[in-house]
């Protein structure tokens, strides 16, 4: 073999193992590292990629671009200068995450056009992503983006669409919390927008879910029907907001958009745009499980993290402060916060959130005549027990300085932050700066009423709350949802985006027959046990207790397993589930692993392996669905009983019913 051959061959070798290799000048193809998900890239005459999974289609041909004012659109007509491959294999620290560590193992593209921009595309053992990323000296106006989503037949998907009230006629101004409707790609519910992460059936019992990651300075990502593309998705962006007022149904405390913009962001020239990713399964136990949106997200900028404490909280809004048995009157006033502050303490609770009502709603800076705040705080730190203090955006955001350094020489702990209500670009860069300046305080965020997680919370660790969801504040006054399927199909769609704050804890639970909606003692949809999977099955750093002490109380031996389980863990496994049908999870903590299941109204049975055990004899605490659990949602049965990992447990979950363990290895 001459010199010159056996260069070529080599170059041609390396190439392959990095799983990617040109097979025209203006066709590219990139591997996953396990060799089972193929992007096919073709750059003229307009960017376009396919996805492959072995050899089921995931996405068709699909378009891929960046408009600019002035008229120039990035991926069109655009000539590669250079195409670099390589490839990571990495470990990612999880400190308030569902696992310790997270393997970044993956396949690079990077392609970059004359006009100085690139497009970077990944390719993962379980998803694909790419990203544009630009190096001009001035400034950009995006006019607008095209990410397609184009699929080879018309499959089921699980869709949430925005469908509240409009403020304004302003259809980006929504709560993003939305059952979800399982309809045709063909189907897709006209002149309407859906929000991330969507869920799409292939075929082979596969399934891909639409998310985006790193959504920093740029607006967020919705889909609607591409009317010149069968069975097609296509993006839509907020416009940028140049007037604002206060108003909105919620008692005037949201910041409408009542004028936007001709395009959707300005912003840096020389920045990195957010992911488009799509995360691919084979199993639906494989998404619920997935790191995809923090394995693209830009590494966390706090050094010193220790003071950031996961914990649970005793929260007063649900159960509107109604307690009873005590000798005094109860409601937004600091002796009733105090009684909290002592449920919090005897029950191991790391903090407390003081709810609208504490201060004047639209002026924070100005405190309930009711309420003694620095008396409440001292008398936290007394007992070891946080305060976090509710407030909506339009009163922080413009004072963020003031307010953090006011309320954090106070002692208090952080910020529940409500009705956000959008995710266009000064949105998304506002709960940036509501990151950075908080964690510079060592304040903990918790964002309600606010877009799915995108990473932020890699990025900023102490932002360590997201709602997004349609939670359990929404069984006070809709008595149609289908709850129990909505709870099983959660952890897998929004909760492959990340955490989500849906407030669980119920005490009062109900049948679908039973069920009413209730504000002042309300009841959830489903079993007792139902309830307590939400704190094994959900991801939560900041894990609510929605409900009052005075249940608590009355029911302590499902407060104390509530109160056991971690809000942060260093392994998790799911052993099985089928989107809307049923979840069963295993999260470990040290040596000690909990197990949480969940089922619709369907009753089941599900057998538990246990394998996952390490050597040696293990005490479970099991609570079960009771046997009248069908007839009386609060019906249990908690046992205790000895398992080893050669075990198998087959364990019945009634209608809307659930299923927990808390294992220790034996003394």
């Amino acid at each position: 073999m001459n010199h010159n051959a056996a260069g070529c061959w080599l170059f041609a070798f390396l190439f392959s193992c990095l799983g990617m290799h040109a097979q025209k000048p203006n066709t590219y193809s990139l591997q996953s590292p396990g060799g089972k998900i193929t992007v096919a890239i073709t750059t003229t005459p307009n960017l376009t990629w396919a996805v492959k999974h072995e050899s089921t289609p995931v996405l068709a041909t699909s378009p891929i671009s960046l408009s600019l004012a002035g008229g120039e659109i990035l991926g069109r007509g655009g000539v590669v200068s250079a195409g670099k491959h390589s490839s990571a294999d990495n470990t990612i620290n999880g400190p308030v995450y569902k696992k310790k560590t997270i393997r970044d193992r993956y396949n690079q593209l990077e392609l970059r056009f004359r006009n100085d921009y690139s497009v970077i595309f990944r390719a993962y053992d379980d998803g694909v992503a790419y990203r544009f990323v630009t190096d001009r000296k001035d400034s950009l106006v995006v006019s607008s983006e095209e990410a397609g989503f184009r699929f080879d037949n018309d499959y089921k998907a699980f869709t949430p669409y925005v469908r509240e009230p409009r403020f304004d006629n302003d259809k980006f101004q929504t709560s993003f919390e939305a059952l979800y409707e399982e309809k045709k790609i063909s189907q897709f519910a006209k002149d309407t927008l859906a929000f991330l992460p969507v869920l799409v059936e292939l075929n082979d019992n596969k399934k891909a879910v639409l998310l985006e990651a790193d959504l920093e300075d740029f607006p967020g990502l919705y889909l609607e029907q591409d009317k010149q593309t069968a069975n097609a998705f296509k993006s839509v962006h907020a416009p940028y907001p140049v007037k604002e007022m206060l108003g909105g149904n919620v008692g005037g405390r949201n910041y409408i958009v009542t004028a936007r913009a001709a395009y959707i962001a300005r912003t840096a020239g020389r920045r990195a745009f957010p992911w488009r990713a799509v995360v691919i399964s084979t199993s639906d136990k494989e998404l619920a499980n997935n790191d995809l949106v923090y394995k693209l997200a830009s590494p966390s900028r706090i050094g010193d993290i220790s003071w950031i404490r996961p914990g649970k909280v005793a929260w007063d809004w649900w159960n509107n402060w109604n307690i009873s048995h005590v000798d005094f009157r109860a409601g937004i006033n600091t002796p009733t916060y105090k009684y909290y502050i002592d449920f919090a303490a005897a029950n191991g609770l790391e903090y407390i959130v003081m709810d609208e009502g504490w201060s004047v709603n639209t002026d924070i800076a100005q405190i309930s005549p009711n309420i003694n705040l620095q008396e409440i705080v001292d008398y936290g730190r007394s007992k070891g027990v946080g305060v976090i203090l509710w407030a909506t955006w339009y009163a922080l955001h413009n004072r963020l300085d003031e307010i953090f350094s006011k309320y954090a020489d106070m002692g208090v702990k952080g910020f529940k932050i409500d009705f956000l209500d959008r995710d266009d670009q000064k949105m998304v860069a506002s709960t940036y700066e509501i990151a950075r300046k908080a964690a510079a305080r060592h304040l903990l965020v918790d964002l309600h009423g606010a877009y799915k997680p995108t990473g932020l919370q890699r990025t900023y660790p102490n932002v360590i709350g997201f709602e997004g969801v349609r939670g359990m504040e929404n069984v006070k006054w809709a008595p149609a949802d289908d709850v129990p399927r909505y709870d099983v199909t959660l952890p897998f769609i929004r909760q492959v985006a990340g955490p989500m704050d849906y407030t669980p804890g119920a005490m009062r639970n109900a049948t679908k027959e039973d069920f009413r909606p209730v504000n002042n003692m309300p009841m959830s949809k489903g079993t007792r046990c139902h309830q307590l999977a939400m704190y094994v099955v959900y991801e939560a750093p900041l894990g609510m207790l929605s409900d009052n002490p005075t249940a608590y109380m009355k029911e302590q031996e499902s407060t104390k397993f509530i109160a056991s389980v971690p809000t942060t863990f260093d392994e998790t496994v799911v052993l099985d589930g089928l989107v809307g049908e049923y979840i069963c999870t295993a999260r470990r903590k040290n040596e000690t692993w909990y197990i949480g299941a969940m089922t619709n109204w369907t009753p089941r049975e599900l057998t538990i392996d246990f394998s996952f055990l390490g050597e040696g004899s293990y005490e479970a605490e099991i609570f079960r669905d009771g046997i009248n659990a069908d007839r009386d949602a609060t019906d249990y049965k908690r046992e205790v009983i000895t398992v080893t990992k050669n075990d198998k447990k087959t364990v019945m979950l009634m209608n809307g019913g659930g299923w927990v363990a808390r294992i220790s290895p034996k003394k």
